[in-house]
């Protein structure tokens, strides 16, 4: 199993997703690792076969967030797509704009001539790419050398300017590609109409706008654990129980999909939700560490939720198995 998350390691730092089919049955556990297909989404479906049951779940890279201009939106921006979880690509044509130094929240940043942004970027279909560069000029390169590549098209391109202004560059740049009904998914002016002012607000609308477009196709992906998958993927010395939220229902602290790891020794990493809930899970994950098997178990938040004043009390139903 710790050479399965060492190979999804590998193919989401070089940018690709993989498919872990798990079927578990009376005969044990069968597993089967898989590439995924561009524009495949992420997250976990369940089937029920009998006394069997078949977890099949989609693992994919941290989304990308380009940012084409190093300017004032662009620094705050940064922070906050990082903070929510995307790997962000920081691209100007200024040495004093494009430096790690500036963005030091930033995967990866670039400083040279648009001209060379397919090349350098590679565009992918999973992208969110936000054109925010100093002039009108840059922007319209931008937008066309995005359009008019055989790259695949991102998923999320926003630019900024004025509605005025954006009716004109997309005259033109439909003229230059041909690729005018691509166009119909530009969002432009970016952001949602929040009323920002500030650097500050117009990042805050942008990311809203992003996490609103990456939430219409992927609601329940509540992203890739990478620590809990490194982890996962160095031999352990001592038993440990791997748990994963299969089901949910009604309001709970993490959605289906989220895992969580336990020693024998009592080390936890990841979390399904905390709370006296968790604690019970881990409790019955220590049974099965003795018994070396698996099994599924019903969550109820609503007593624990009462209980502790929060705000949870929905249902969910955990897998446990004995991680090997």
């Amino acid at each position: 199993m710790t050479e399965i998350y060492a190979t999804m390691l590998a193919r989401l730092a070089s940018g690709q997703g993989s498919l872990l089919t798990s079927r578990y049955g009376p005969d044990g556990i069968e597993r089967c690792l898989e590439e995924v297909t561009p524009g495949t989404t992420g997250g976990l479906t369940v089937t029920a076969e009998g006394s069997a049951m078949t977890l099949t779940e989609c693992f994919l890279p941290r989304p990308r967030l380009i940012i084409l201009g190093g300017g004032h939106i662009g620094l705050p921006l940064c922070r906050l797509g990082t903070m929510l979880g995307f790997e962000v690509w920081v691209y100007d044509d200024r040495p004093s704009f494009a430096n790690p130094g500036r963005f030091p929240e930033a995967s990866r940043v670039i400083c040279d001539d648009f001209i060379n942004i397919c090349d350098r970027l590679g565009f992918r279909h999973g992208d969110y790419v936000t054109i925010l560069t100093r002039g009108h000029r840059h922007d319209i390169f931008c937008l066309q050398a995005i359009l008019d590549t055989s790259a695949p098209v991102p998923h999320y391109v926003g630019m900024i300017g004025s509605k005025r202004r954006i009716a004109i560059v997309k005259n033109e740049v439909a003229k230059a590609t041909g690729r005018g009904d691509l166009l119909d998914n530009l969002h432009a002016p970016i952001g949602l109409p929040i009323g920002s002012v500030t650097p500050e607000e117009i990042a805050l609308s942008i990311m809203a706008e992003i996490v609103q477009v990456k939430r219409k196709t992927c609601p329940q992906d509540g992203g890739t654990d990478l620590d809990l998958f490194r982890w996962l993927a160095d031999p352990k010395e001592v038993p440990t129980a791997l748990i994963t939220i299969v089901s949910t229902k009604g309001s709970t602290p993490r959605e289906t999909g989220a895992k969580m790891a336990v020693t024998a020794a009592g080390e936890v990493f990841g979390s399904i939700g905390g709370g006296c809930a968790e604690a019970d899970v881990l409790r019955r994950a220590r049974d099965i560490l003795d018994q070396g098997s698996y099994c599924t178990m019903e969550v109820n938040l609503a007593d624990s939720a009462e209980a502790e004043g929060m705000v949870c009390g929905g249902n969910m139903v955990v897998l446990i198995e004995a991680f090997s």
